[in-house]
This record gives C-alpha cells, structure tokens and sequence, in this order.
C-alpha cells in the first residue's frame, strides 16, 4: 500500500552573540511521530528531511532554504518518536536575530514559532542556560548530510528534569499529619469543663449536698466515645 506525502509541521527560536559561538544557534522542531528511520541532508544554507511512517501511511517531507548560513560541524541533531530535534549553529556571530528562519519571506502554513523556547533578542542574557546545545549527539543512519556530527544520537548528559516543572515536587511532611489526634486530646479538657458547669448548675438547684456530678460526667464522657 502506497504512503501520501506530508509536509510536516516545523517549529522554531533562535539565540544569538556576536562573541560566543555556542549561544549563537537556531532551534528547530520537525514534528514526524513514528518515524523509525530518516533522511536529513544538512548543508550550510538549506536542509531536506524525509520520513516514512508506516503506522500513518504517510511520508513525511520538507525542504527548507536558510535566511542566512549555518555551520554544519557543529550543529546538533537528535531523532525521538515524535521528532526531530535539531540545533543549527549559525556562521555569523552577530548580536542581531535572524529576522526570519526562511530566505523567502513568504508565509509558510507548516512553519511556527516554538514560544517554549522563544525569548526576545534583548532579554537572552536573562534566559535560563539550556543544557540541549552541549547533550544533544549528532547524527544517525540516514544522516550522511549532517557531515561531522557525532555517531551516539542522543541527548548525553541533558538532565530532562529541567525541561519542565514536572511532579517532581516536595512531598508534605507525613509526620505533619499526626495533628487530628492532638486535637482529640486537646478536646477533652472542653469536655470536663462542659461536665464542671453542668455539676455547678446542679449544686446551685438542689443544694450543696446533691453529688450526681460524677455520673453526669461518665454519661457525657460515654456519649462522646
């Protein structure tokens, strides 16, 4: 059975410096699940993916033309499930953001801006360091284009709890929850004041030397339990 051809969906943010290579790169997202083999071919001013999935029926299929040249030596890629992730180091430092990810500057419908990494150009020094740019491996079967990206195909040492917030939270004191019971103990003084009034009241009706205090108290103290 013949597969259909898919343009994927493609996402994207960048960083840049006029001083330091590795904070001077684009992100980019090429959404394709369950692809288990892939073709990027990967040169200075374009890039071309390809992808088969067999569970969709569909060939997954892009070709994009870079605003201005990236350095293939030393741009990142990493192939999961889902995606295709990929770090595309840009050749020109310069402080200045790409003003687009595509030469043309027509409007593509399959590409979008990745706002979970996106910052604006004039608050990078305040953005969070990510750990993608020295974890990410290079290049898989497929890849012959990616030229000298490395062979592990993954992401290292990225530590993926800094990726989100996670459930990884702090877990209450369980030894905070022992408080119901002092509150059963600290209600049974109330309880003996309540059984003193009640006594007091008898005294005060039928004279000093009526004495049913005690066993109004056992009555209340069986109500309670």
């Amino acid at each position: 059975m013949s597969s259909t051809q898919t343009t994927p969906e493609v996402t994207w943010a960048q960083r840049s410096s006029a001083t330091d290579p590795e904070k001077n790169f684009i992100y980019l997202t090429i959404a394709a699940p369950d692809v288990a083999k892939i073709d990027l071919d990967l040169k200075p001013t374009r890039l071309t993916f390809s992808g088969t999935s067999e569970t969709k029926k569909t060939t997954y299929h892009v070709e994009l033309e870079f605003f201005a040249e990236i350095d293939v030596e030393n741009s990142k890629t990493h192939h999961t499930s889902r995606d295709v992730l990929l770090i595309l180091r840009k050749k020109e430092l310069k402080e200045e953001y790409w003003p687009r990810l595509l030469k043309d500057n027509k409007k593509m419908h399959f590409l979008k801006t990745d706002f979970d990494k996106w910052v604006d150009e004039d608050e990078q020094e305040g953005a969070p360091v990510d750990d993608m740019m020295g974890g990410m491996g290079g290049g898989m079967p497929g890849m012959e284009g990616m030229g000298g990206m490395g062979a592990d195909g993954g992401f290292g040492g990225l530590d993926f709890s800094k990726l989100g917030g996670g459930a990884g939270g702090d877990m209450p004191d369980l030894g905070d929850m022992g408080g119901d019971e002092d509150d059963d103990d600290d209600d049974m003084p109330a309880l003996e004041g309540d059984d003193e009034a009640a006594t007091t009241g008898d005294a005060k009706g039928k004279g000093p030397e009526k004495t049913e205090g005690v066993p109004a108290t056992s009555s209340k103290i069986e109500e309670v339990s």
